[in-house]
């Protein structure tokens, strides 16, 4: 079993999270993918996974529902997350997409539920009736925390200024070379968990020199040790990989302890803007025509893509 983190509306969430993007050759729900993604979320729950991370973008929610379903675990004893589509940011369609969500997953409630992109650029730079609507699934029961995602200071500031409701989690781009710190500072002012999407660099850190280094010192992988950092600086994980030895790897982290020398040196290693893998939050405005959107690969920084090729 993973640890868990307790969010500022009392709910808790597990530290470390599946993640589910480009678990499938594309982000169609077809029958194929469908099976797919039940077949390796199915792996991950027997690894011992109790929070898996999906989105309607994705494609995976059918799938990752398929796997639940299956499973025979308690509802209450797992985390679902999913998103909303950058094509859904309308009130109604906020609404009408989370409808389909909980058909998708095959559930009566999600846990949490996120905004995927602020999107800026669209909607008349409206994202704060966004935010609105998703806070409101909570008061309708169908779910459990309202957050936001890839959203930065002063996204944070005015969704939160204008309607008065604090996202319970802000999932963030955060790895060894990118800390992505103002945002980080800013969502932990505002008492909202820092939870990190690419934890692993994409897998591009792995083989960074102190990372190496840290990781024989402790007769750990390089993996473990970027993972033991993030959850030493307070943030919840969501690594992806399709092989079982390396989802059973990403969970075994909890008996590691790193050193305030390991983690200031991982902490180093920031470069800054540099470092960002995945889009720019003010800038990023891609709408997917449905869930069938381009191939995760060839999408720049939607979350762990590369990590098992890099593995």
């Amino acid at each position: 079993m993973t640890d868990t983190f307790t969010l500022n509306d009392g709910s808790t969430i597990p530290t470390v999270g599946f993640g589910t993007l480009s678990i499938q050759p594309d982000r169609s729900a077809s029958p194929e993918n469908v099976a797919t993604t039940a077949n390796i979320v199915r792996l991950a729950l027997e690894a011992g996974y109790r929070h898996v991370d999906a989105a309607q973008s994705y494609g995976t929610e059918t799938g990752v529902g398929r796997a639940i379903a299956e499973s025979g675990i308690p509802r209450d004893d797992l985390y679902i997350t999913t998103k909303l589509s950058n094509a859904n940011h309308r009130p109604d369609d906020v609404r009408r997409s989370f409808d389909q969500t909980l058909q998708n997953l095959g559930v009566e409630q999600v846990d949490l539920f996120l905004i995927h992109w602020p999107l800026p650029t669209r909607y008349d730079g409206d994202y704060v009736s966004t935010w609105r609507a998703v806070a409101d699934l909570v008061a309708a029961g169908g779910l459990r925390s309202a957050g936001v995602s890839n959203f930065l200071p002063h996204h944070l500031d005015r969704i939160i200024d204008e309607t008065g409701v604090v996202p319970a989690v802000n999932q963030i781009e955060v790895h060894p070379h990118f800390v992505n710190a103002e945002a980080c500072e800013a969502t932990i002012r505002h008492g909202i968990a820092v939870e990190a999407w690419s934890p692993l660099g994409q897998g591009r850190e792995l083989d960074d020199p102190v990372v190496v280094r840290i990781a024989r010192a402790h007769n750990a992988t390089s993996a473990q040790v970027i993972l033991r950092w993030h959850l030493g600086r307070g943030r919840i994980v969501i690594p992806k990989t399709t092989h079982q030895d390396r989802m059973h790897e990403n969970l075994d982290i909890f008996s590691l302890e790193l050193t305030e020398e390991d983690m200031a040196a991982i902490d180093s290693l920031d470069q800054g803007e540099a470092g960002r893998i995945g889009p720019h939050p003010d800038t990023f405005d891609w709408i997917p025509t449905s869930n069938a959107g381009p191939d995760p690969r060839s999408f720049r920084g939607a979350d762990d893509v590369a990590a098992d090729e890099a593995r």
